[in-house]
């Protein structure tokens, strides 16, 4: 069986959604009845815990489910689950389990949710992967969309707040974006946006939450690293976007960002304090002049 150490936080990759798993054989979990209903979560080598704990690889946050209440882990031939001591067990096929094979199609049931297991070669999977895709990116970037983005990140915030981990927020705003859009059309404002979204992509880790949040702003979360280390991660992608030219009617042109950043702090109770705090330093950066980052000092 998998082991998995109860006392330290495993960080999962964030894959870009527009980005397809190329391991062959791999599967996934669709929640198909219960909280989360149409969450997917697509597995590979790692094992997976689902549970009511923050730090489940899959949470499902209902009092019918356990803390850790099962495992999903692979072996040589496929997939096996394995009930954790859960207080309603883990049903398979609607049959009770202690630890069993997962064959494509199965259902999974874990106190008043469903889940489906389905190899990802399944037609049924490929749709599922499809419906997933248009629920959570940005259609234009790729990108995780707003909804998807304030959904990771409030994980993000409990893992932060239970462990005492840094977990800073960058909001990225491109600058004179209206002149671009008036001056060169709406085409052309496209392409800026996804060039700037490729950038961001590039230039970030690959467990990092990289997001379209509005028709110009980006957000960039920087989970256990604190202020000082995002800013200067921020301060090379805003370098890096300066020294790229972008087409504008058929010439090189320089198009700038500005950035706000802030750290999750003792006083803050939820997203959008975060979410304020780094705005806020996104509006200082814009008065001072764009192309710049600003951030909150150490308190």
């Amino acid at each position: 069986m998998a082991p998995r150490n109860g006392n330290t936080t495993q960080r999962r990759t964030i894959r870009p959604p527009g980005e397809r798993s190329a391991r062959v054989g791999s599967a996934c979990l669709v929640v198909i009845h219960g909280e989360n209903l149409g969450h997917r979560l697509e597995l590979a080598d790692a094992a997976v815990v689902i549970g009511r704990s923050p730090d489940a690889e899959l949470q499902i946050n209902h009092r019918s489910i356990s803390r850790q209440h099962c495992r999903i882990w692979r072996e040589a031939n496929g997939y096996r689950i394995r009930d954790l001591d859960s207080t309603n067990k883990t049903f398979l096929n609607e049959q009770p389990i202690l630890e069993a094979e997962l064959r494509d199609g199965d259902h999974i049931g874990v106190g008043d949710s469903i889940l489906k297991f389905m190899e990802q070669g399944s037609v049924e999977a490929r749709y599922h992967e499809e419906l997933y895709q248009l629920a959570t990116s940005d259609p234009l970037t790729g990108l995780y969309n707003r909804r998807q983005f304030q959904e990771l990140m409030e994980k993000e915030i409990l893992r932060a707040t239970r462990h005492l981990r840094a977990l800073c927020l960058a909001l990225v705003d491109i600058d004179h974006f209206k002149p671009i859009n008036d001056r060169y059309g709406h085409p052309a404002g496209d392409g800026v946006i996804r060039g700037i979204a490729q950038l961001l992509r590039h230039n970030a880790r690959a467990d990092q939450l990289v997001a379209r949040i509005g028709g110009e702003e980006f957000a960039l979360v920087y989970a256990e690293q604190d202020l000082t280390e995002a800013a200067a991660s921020t301060e090379r992608l805003r370098r890096a976007i300066e020294a790229s030219p972008f087409d504008l009617g058929g010439t090189p042109a320089t198009v700038t960002v500005s950035i706000g950043l802030a750290q999750w702090r003792r006083g803050m109770s939820s997203l959008s304090d975060l979410m304020r705090a780094a705005d806020q330093q996104l509006y200082r950066a814009k008065q001072a002049g764009r192309n710049r980052i600003c951030r909150v000092d150490a308190e």
